[in-house]
């Protein structure tokens, strides 16, 4: 199938990533501020079947080591092609293109993050080109539903611009017409396994209240998927008993998080970040992160550029977010879940929330109920977390409220104090104890060294060594 590629095509390369220093050119990414991926179904004479396009500068006309505009346009036809299929076939792009050695392909939508490894470059892969021949070839054998297709790489960023713009209005009917149905209102919800190449124990549940981390695929969505092919790498969870209604807890997702992730994950709660979150890969749109000196949550998106208020960035947090693992504070987010009246619903939704970017603030201001939302700080009324606190105190945040609750004043936030972990080991009198998905709670934690016996002449060692 792949004779004509000048790479190897396969499921062996899916997760393979390429590092800055190993890279021949970056398409998107953080430094990229419109770039896109985007599936729409068009009438059958509409396309030129098989036709891939390059509008603007292929890969050997792009300055090594740069980060360049990137639009994939991709469009199809069938007699049972309909528009509910346009974001599954979409997220599918992502999938397809990292089976590609050496070409890695991160996030989705409007935060595609690519990739192109010099390795790959030298044995041949040049051109956009080989990237459609591929896509074109998997999506036929893979969806034969698809009677037609054709792929546009668009490069040029005059003419990105108002293709982003359209594609932005789209992603938005789609998120809009889930937002009318509760997770009360299905029996069925969904899972995707099509991020477990990067994260071998992570399960995505989709629910009508809850989108998919990587903010691609809703509940309409997966229902569209698995209906095509029920097999497939987004597949129907029945939700079963609802085991707890506040944190959203359901007896359907505990077994098939459980299969899916090989018995690492047992229980998921839908709605909280505490005690058993949801997992997340690394195609999150933001993350949901807790701050204990005041016992509220901040929010950042990947695209969020400077350190956030405690002094950390998206990149630091993504790496104790992503992996499939359960951390309890770190929480995987999309932006469509951030619109949902679930939004961190056993933690106490945006009263909880204590900062979060100035841009997605004002995004999301129609969402925010209007007695929270001018007490949520930005990066532009505080930079540091004694700065946030005074701005709790003075704009009367609900927060504030939980401190006094706790202590009786509202000077000083008692947060609860969480250490969690996959495994934790303890080595003690010749055995070795694991700790599986340990969470361990404390008032103080005081580490001091452990210095060896003092032995005669030892002072006079150390010093010859310096």
């Amino acid at each position: 199938m792949f004779e004509s590629i000048p790479v190897e095509v396969g499921l062996v390369h899916e997760g393979e990533r390429v590092r800055k220093q190993e890279m021949q050119v970056e398409l998107g990414g953080p430094s990229i501020p419109e770039k896109f991926e985007i599936v729409r179904v068009r009438p059958a004479d509409q396309i030129a079947d098989g036709a891939i396009e390059i509008e603007g500068p292929d890969i050997p006309q792009m300055p090594e080591g740069k980060a360049h505009p990137i639009g994939i346009l991709v469009e199809i036809a069938g007699s049972r092609v309909e528009p509910d299929l346009e974001g599954v076939v979409e997220r599918r792009i992502h999938e397809y293109s990292n089976y590609i050695e050496g070409f890695m392909h991160l996030n989705q939508r409007y935060d595609i993050w690519i990739r192109l490894s010099k390795k790959a470059y030298a044995k041949g892969l040049n051109s956009l080109r080989f990237i459609g021949q591929v896509m074109l070839e998997l999506f036929r054998n893979e969806l034969p539903i698809i009677e037609k297709i054709q792929i546009t790489f668009i490069t040029d960023p005059d003419q990105i611009k108002p293709l982003y713009a359209e594609a932005m209005q789209t992603y938005e009917a789609r998120d809009a017409r889930a937002r009318g149905l509760s997770d009360d209102d299905v029996d069925t919800f969904y899972g995707c396994a099509l991020c477990q190449s990067f994260a071998p124990t992570h399960v995505c549940v989709i629910t009508p209240q809850r989108y998919a981390n990587c903010g691609a695929i809703s509940w309409f969505d997966g229902r569209a998927a698995a209906g095509i092919d029920p097999k497939g790498p987004i597949y129907a969870i029945s939700k079963g008993e609802c085991l707890d209604a506040e944190k959203g807890e359901y007896a359907g997702v505990n077994e098939s998080a459980k299969q899916r992730s090989m018995g690492e994950v047992s229980r998921v709660y839908l709605y909280s970040a505490f005690g058993y979150p949801h997992t997340s890969c690394g195609c999150f749109e933001g993350i949901a992160f807790y701050i204990p000196e005041v016992d509220g949550f901040g929010i950042v998106l990947r695209a969020f550029r400077d350190l956030t208020v405690n002094g950390l960035a998206f990149s630091t947090m993504a790496d104790s977010t992503a992996g499939g693992r359960q951390i309890d504070g770190f929480h995987g987010i999309s932006i469509e879940y951030m619109r949902s009246k679930q939004f961190l619903h056993a933690d106490g939704g945006y009263a909880r929330v204590v900062w979060m970017p100035k841009e997605i603030k004002e995004r999301l201001q129609e969402f925010i109920p209007a007695e929270v939302y001018d007490t949520i700080a930005t990066e532009a009324d505080v930079t540091n977390i004694d700065e946030l606190k005074s701005f709790l105190i003075d704009h009367h945040h609900p927060v504030v409220e939980r401190w006094k609750e706790d202590t009786g004043t509202e000077e000083t936030a008692q947060p609860v104090q969480v250490f969690s972990g996959g495994d934790i080991p303890i080595t003690a009198a010749g055995f070795r104890i694991i700790l599986k998905n340990a969470r361990i709670t404390a008032e103080k934690v005081i580490i001091q060294p452990v210095r060896p016996p003092h032995k005669p002449g030892g002072e006079r060692r150390d010093a010859e060594k310096h």
